[in-house]
């Protein structure tokens, strides 16, 4: 079987891949299911999520990616090696694999990103910035001189970017998004209601009732924890204003960090910016409000794109045909010259 391109959404919560000409044909969380014990993967994806905060002692349900760089390089190799062979049916490739990264990444990280994807079989690895990738999935033409500013917020990180010309203008990238509003929820009901919730609960109350720029009491959700005092199962009603305040607390530094990005741009391209808006990516762009709260903030009309969560992947996947191009963007090129 001939060889096939393949793009990874490397997210710290979602691995997306792209295969070929097929498009995405992979969605599934990025979690691996450890025996303690033995060292022993027993599941990978959303298996081993559904196992989170239900596991005995010596199983733990990992994530080995962190705001968005490795943060357990065995088992994101396993996980990468899992997800590879999925896709492509078991069958024996060396494929040309980019992935996409986040903008501040480190050399360090970087080859810790290439050298666990040519251990799980690439043939040549491409990094690609994700803000660059948000923007080829989003069918932006990033090869004219026009300004164009994506927001990706993902699990981890929050990439901000301003592209023109096939390369980068400014950028930055910070680690506040979607895993943060999940804690802060988390946080939030602990120390004013002293109960105990886990991440899939905050995860549902974010998407469920979380608004960055509206705190309405009306809209509520009931919630099940553990109560801190004594220990016991308890149901309590909580409402889009009881948690507002942690909420738009952490969306006000993305909203800064985009202003940083805009006050080190050159201002013709600001002034593109003005007439484009501002192009908002990522399954943390779905928090309610984020995007009014930027308009309402910079003045510049914020938007998110057609398909968010699938734009990186898509991006990645299609990056293929931009290496010659993009000036910028690609922060990493490898072939099998690493020992392994």
């Amino acid at each position: 079987m001939a060889s096939i391109d393949i793009g990874i959404d490397l997210g710290t919560a979602t691995v997306l891949v792209y295969l070929g000409n097929k498009g995405i044909v992979l969605k599934e969380p990025s979690v691996v299911a450890l025996n303690m014990n033995t060292n022993e993967i027993l599941s990978v994806g959303e298996e081993a999520y559904r196992m989170i905060g239900r596991t005995p002692n010596y199983i733990r349900a990992i994530r080995p990616l962190e705001d968005g760089v490795i943060s357990d390089y065995d088992t994101t190799e396993q996980m990468i090696k899992y997800f590879l062979k999925k896709v492509t049916g078991g069958a024996i490739l060396r494929p040309r694999v980019s992935v996409c990264v986040p903008s501040g990444i480190t050399e360090v990280e970087s080859n810790a990103v290439i050298d666990a994807a040519v251990a799980a079989g690439a043939r040549k690895v491409y990094l690609i910035e994700e803000p660059v990738a948000a923007a080829i999935g989003a069918g932006i033409d990033i090869t004219r001189p026009n300004g164009v500013l994506i927001v990706d917020v993902g699990g981890g990180t929050c990439d901000i970017a301003m592209l023109s010309l096939s390369g980068i203008v400014s950028k930055t990238s910070i680690k506040v998004a979607g895993n943060r509003f999940d804690e802060a929820v988390i946080r939030h009901i602990r120390n004013n209601h002293n109960i105990l919730i886990g991440e899939r609960t905050a995860e549902m109350i974010k998407q469920e009732i979380g608004n960055v720029f509206v705190a309405d009491q009306r809209v509520t959700t009931v919630i099940k924890g553990r109560n801190l005092v004594n220990g016991l199962p308890q149901k309590l009603e909580i409402s889009q204003a009881d948690i507002y305040e942690p909420l738009n607390e952490l969306a006000m530094q993305i909203v800064h960090s985009i202003q940083q990005v805009l006050e080190r741009t050159p201002p013709e391209l600001v002034g593109d910016v003005y007439n484009n808006g501002v192009l908002m990516t990522g399954g943390g762009s779905l928090i309610r409000g984020l995007p009014e709260l930027i308009t309402q903030q910079l003045h510049i009309r914020a938007s998110i794109a057609e398909n968010p969560i699938e734009c990186v992947a898509i991006g990645t996947g299609k990056s293929f045909s931009f290496i010659g191009e993009l000036q910028d963007g690609f922060v990493g090129i490898t072939g099998q010259s690493r020992n392994h």
